[in-house]
């Protein structure tokens, strides 16, 4: 991706990537060298959200920072504020190069990656070497030299595929992917055929031992995982927020099946995305396209998003670009998004598509109402809702209106 640089008729450079972000960039870059009493001028919608006083602290504390701006240039990771002392990530939103309508500013000094490989790459890296691993313990299964051999190696094959299938979320690989570690199961319970013709017992009998111990111990945490709850519950269920299709929980549950687990405020949040026949959750992508294919190419992407109970907007946001499937900008963590304060807690759904929201703070909804469209903004590597409640900082248990069992990963939830 390349960079150009302009000059303004005072002499200073602002870096100015050459696509989208460039009404961003210039008007940050203007922002930030403005005079204090033009920063409300330059960006008002930021002063009205935060106070002025507070953007005040924000520009001195990033000036501090990386001393006099020099230049803001796009870079894969965001925009880059140079400085003379420094540099540092932010995003910023911008219709036409003046005003900001947006704006996030790394707390921490930027560093650029020597070596930038994408969420997408390195999953698809993770799970090949699981099939290549998978392989080697499935031949084992044909050259055990006795049923207790066999039975021990296809306890270990059985181990790999519970904790795939269960503590994994195999519908959000490529078919070319999941098909052989599916096929490869088959493969190993073909390899019975060998059982008449062995001895009952030779060769080693410690993976028997290994395998029943891990089979259990597995198997065990993953039911407490899939039923765990946190304890506090929503104070009634929810209307579904997507609907007509079939819903996978890519993320959702306990510790372990729940990447939210980790945040008290998200800790019991969903990550939903969409899945066809067979289980895929994107079409086939065009030749030329990126390992995840592109946003449209995602079922989920573009679906309407519906109001999941009756209250307030308290926030909302429609000016945040998607992101690219498997890279992650710098972006504020829930992108585009709707908050609902139902008197009871706050319910929040992120990541929605750009130019699609429906409502704006202060609006009142009703539970079923169109909010917009699910997007890929914000902290998200590719398509999907997300969505949680929470009350005095807090995530609470989900509940939805017809929907029985554990939310948890791996889940299809048809509606």
């Amino acid at each position: 991706m390349r960079d150009t640089t302009g000059e303004p008729a005072d002499g200073r450079r602002t870096g100015r990537p050459d696509h989208g972000q460039d009404a961003a960039a210039d008007a940050l870059y203007r922002f930030l060298t403005a005079e204090p009493g033009e920063r409300e001028r330059l960006a008002p919608r930021v002063a009205a959200a935060v106070g002025r006083e507070r953007l005040d602290e924000i520009v001195a504390a990033t000036l501090a920072r990386v001393g006099d701006v020099t230049g803001v240039r796009d870079s894969p990771e965001g925009l880059v504020i140079e400085g003379t002392r420094g540099r540092a990530l932010a995003f910023a939103a911008s219709r036409d190069g003046r005003e900001l309508a947006g704006l996030l500013i790394a707390p921490a000094a930027h560093r650029p990656s020597r070596l930038r490989v994408s969420h997408g790459a390195r999953t698809a890296f993770a799970w090949a070497v699981l099939a290549l691993l998978f392989a080697v313990r499935v031949g084992d299964c044909w050259e055990a030299p006795s049923r207790t051999a066999w039975c021990g190696s296809l306890l270990i094959v059985a181990v790999g595929y519970l904790f795939l299938e269960g503590w994994r979320a195999p519908a959000t690989q490529p078919w070319w992917i999941r098909r052989p570690l599916e096929a490869g199961a088959l493969v190993a319970l073909a390899s019975a055929c060998r059982l008449p013709g062995l001895p009952a017992s030779g060769g080693p009998t410690a993976e028997l031992l290994v395998g029943a111990v891990l089979f259990a111990v597995a198997g065990v945490l993953l039911v407490r995982a899939r039923r765990h709850r946190w304890g506090q519950a929503v104070s009634r269920p929810l209307v579904f927020p997507l609907q007509g299709g079939s819903w996978y929980i890519a993320q959702g549950g306990g510790r372990g099946l729940n990447h939210h687990a980790g945040f008290p405020e998200q800790r019991g949040a969903l990550d939903v995305l969409r899945v066809g026949p067979g289980g895929t959750r994107a079409r086939g992508r065009a030749r030329g396209e990126g390992a995840r294919g592109t946003n449209a190419s995602h079922l989920v992407y573009g679906q309407p998003v519906h109001a999941p109970c009756d209250g307030t907007v308290v926030s909302a946001a429609d000016h945040i670009d998607d992101q690219e499937p498997g890279t992650i900008r710098y972006q504020p963590v829930y992108g585009n998004h709707v908050w609902i304060d139902t008197g009871r807690e706050v319910v929040k759904l992120a990541h929605l598509r750009p130019g699609t929201v429906t409502v704006t703070t202060g609006d009142p909804v009703r539970a079923g109402q169109v909010l917009g469209e699910v997007g890929n903004s914000g902290n998200s590597s590719e398509p999907h809702l997300h969505i949680h409640a929470e009350r005095d900082g807090l995530g609470l248990d989900l509940e939805f209106q017809g929907v029985s069992g554990p939310l948890c990963r791996g889940r299809t939830i048809r509606t």
